[in-house]
């Protein structure tokens, strides 16, 4: 059996030199909106012999500033740009058929609002906390103590702090943007943390009522050695998935797989080390209280 309790004070740093400067660069710089919270110009045009390469090229070249370009069979191709982008479709058009020697026809030229407004936003946030009140409740009446829910309540944020934190530095140094991809893998991110959190709360439980002779350190120690395997083996295989997207899955859905790398990771890692050690704390607190 190893002996997790013993340090506790290492997760914290830990979970401290990971959250601490996400936290600060969400409060100073926030994330970095996508065309999908803030809406902009969508260009649908046909055009042969170019490529996605090209027309990308030609719109940063024009000013454009295309967030996403997308091809479909007959040469057709869209494009979405930011709302205040100083180029002109016609200029970003014309750089085109000078580059391929052929007309383009335009199919669409419109300015489109965000996908994600901010109606569908506070909903968006008020179902999340919904699900965070309804998580704690659930889980404090499963395991018939109010301190499991309010753990594994904890170690949720925990996992979708270092989720925000960490795109927050990566829009703030590679300008990475969050769309609705991002609030996908945030939502995932929320339900594998407490999925895997239940697992080791009930081993936990389960030893607590098998074994009375040890004290309730050594029981979650006992726990997180006997599901620390099943964790890990569950995790990995969610990672290499993940690492495979990353890399061969082409830049529509890279990000998307980096938030749920990093949200996959964090889960796997607050269960045992944040939810848990909370749990040991509380209980270190109760019986203070009562000596």
């Amino acid at each position: 059996m190893i002996r997790f309790s013993k340090y506790l004070r290492v997760y914290a740093l830990i979970s401290a030199l990971v959250l601490i400067p996400g936290i600060v660069s969400l409060l100073r710089y926030g994330l970095k909106p996508s065309i999908d919270f803030t809406g902009g110009t969508l260009v649908e045009f046909s055009l042969a012999g170019t490529s996605s390469g090209t027309v990308a090229g030609a719109a940063d070249e024009a000013g454009l500033g295309a967030v996403s370009v997308q091809s479909s069979p007959g040469d057709t191709y869209l494009v979405r740009a930011r709302p205040d982008a100083t180029g002109s479709v016609e200029n970003f058009i014309a750089r085109l058929e000078n580059i391929s020697s052929a007309s383009a026809v335009i199919l669409r030229n419109e300015m489109v609002g965000p996908t994600l407004g901010r109606e569908l936003l506070g909903k968006t946030v008020t179902a999340a906390l919904i699900a965070v009140c309804g998580i704690l409740l659930y889980v404090a009446y499963a395991f018939k103590n109010f301190r499991y829910g309010v753990s594994a309540v904890i170690a949720l944020l925990h996992d979708v702090l270092v989720v925000f934190g960490t795109f927050s530095l990566l829009g703030l140094v590679r300008g990475v943007e969050v769309d609705t991809l991002f609030v996908t893998a945030f939502l995932t991110t929320m339900s594998f943390s407490v999925h895997d959190t239940i697992v080791v709360f009930d081993r936990i439980r389960e030893y607590t009522k098998r074994s009375g002779k040890l004290g309730f350190e050594e029981t979650c120690d006992r726990a997180l050695t006997e599901t620390m395997g099943r964790s890990l083996a569950n995790s990995f295989t969610i990672v290499f998935m993940l690492v495979a997207l990353i890399l061969l899955g082409g830049g529509t859905i890279r990000w998307f797989a980096v938030a749920l790398l990093v949200g996959t990771v964090s889960g796997t890692y607050s269960s045992p080390f944040v939810a848990t050690p909370i749990l040991i704390l509380w209980h270190r607190w109760e019986e203070k209280r009562r000596k």
